[in-house]
């Protein structure tokens, strides 16, 4: 598993790591902030970030059948994540402002549904997919995510 710091210097290797000044989409300022599709765009680096997170994953969950991710951001944590811990994984898009599964893709009943994310900043879409998994009858046993 990957230290804070170990972390930290692959975010600013691959320029993921922004400073400055920045509106947070919550409103919040911040002196930095994360733009994940920069550290995504460097497959073995995250690769190595969404190893560390499948350890920490297996450590606080079991009897994972499924990994749901929003789209766009978490369509690539998720899938690196679904094929780390052997499982299936499936992604939710936006359509007419609401996510959705699409493409064929379902949940099964009393599955247990993982929802990992790039981000999570508000909370909103990651809310959003858990509602998916009520809906589909599922177990949502917990969220996941990089930042």
């Amino acid at each position: 598993m990957l230290s804070y710091k170990e972390s930290l210097k692959i975010l600013k290797e691959t320029e993921a790591l922004l400073e400055g000044h920045f509106i947070l989409s919550s409103g919040l300022h911040s002196k930095q902030y994360v733009q994940c599709a920069k550290l995504l765009s460097y497959p073995k680096q995250a690769e190595t970030i969404c190893m560390s997170l499948s350890q920490k994953i297996k450590e606080k969950f079991t009897n994972i059948d499924i990994v749901l991710s929003p789209a766009l951001g978490g369509i690539v944590v998720g899938y690196e994540i679904g094929k780390q811990l052997n499982v299936k994984s499936v992604f939710v898009e936006r359509v007419d402002g609401k996510l959705t599964l699409r493409r064929g893709f379902s949940i099964s009943k009393k599955s247990n549904v993982l929802i990992v994310e790039d981000v999570i900043t508000t909370g909103k879409s990651v809310l959003e997919c858990s509602e998916i998994v009520k809906m589909n009858n599922a177990n949502l046993i917990g969220y996941a995510c990089i930042i």
